[in-house]
Formats: structure tokens, sequence, C-alpha cells
């Protein structure tokens, strides 16, 4: 009997994505964590900017992120996101951001959260 293999490609992506490819040691060094926003104010003299308080197990954490013009502070509290929690902090209209919440972005460039199907605890791990 003879077994048939399919050839590994070592190309250039030519999927639908526009950056490059990585290792999968690239994508571990990731740490994805379940959250909940419990706070979100609109970040002065900033269009795009809302200031979230985000829940995640070991307590709140402040996030900086570009969704103002989608989404309303009183619309979002209570929401599941999905969290970069290792990305390292970065100052924006001098506010200390702590992460990343991850969003999808449609046809019509609208963005959308990336969430559980199902609620789950806030800090537990996504892989």
């Amino acid at each position: 009997m003879s077994s048939a293999t399919t050839p590994v490609s070592t190309e250039k992506n030519t999927g639908t994505t526009s950056k490059p490819m990585i290792q999968y040691e690239d994508f571990a060094k990731l740490d994805l964590r379940s959250g909940i926003i419990r706070k979100a104010e609109k970040v002065k003299k900033a269009d795009k900017l809302l200031k979230l308080e985000v829940e995640l197990q070991e307590g709140n954490r402040v996030i900086v992120s570009g969704i103002a013009e989608y989404y309303q502070p009183s619309e979002i509290i209570g929401k599941q996101v999905t969290v970069v929690s290792n990305l390292a902090p970065r100052k924006m209209r001098g506010i200390e951001s702590n992460g990343m919440i991850l969003m999808a972005t449609d046809k019509n460039g609208k963005l959308h959260f990336v969430q559980p199907e199902n609620p789950i605890e806030p800090g537990s791990q996504i892989s």
C-alpha cells in the first residue's frame, strides 16, 4: 500500500492576508484573555479613542481603544471582549494603555468585538 502525502509549501502566503506569515512560536507569545468592559469614557480631545476599564482575572486594567466612532461608552459596558493582555504598555493622549482589545473589521469598515460564543469568566485564556 502506498500513502499519498501533501507537500508542504514554503512559498509566500497567497491567501487573503496582507501581512507576512509568522511561525507558531510568534503566535504563542500572545497572551489572549477574556475580559469584560466595566467602565468606558471618551478621551478628551480625541475623536476616535475610548478609555476602557476591563476586568481580567487579576483585576481591572485600563485599555485605550480607537473605537469611539463606532461605539458609545454606555452601549459597551458589560460587553465581553478578547484582550491581548501581554502587550507592552503604551501612552495614548497621556493615558497608559495596558493591553489591546481585538476587533474584526467588516467589508464596510465597521469594527466588531471578537468575543467568545458564550460568556466565560474574565481572565480565561483564549487559545
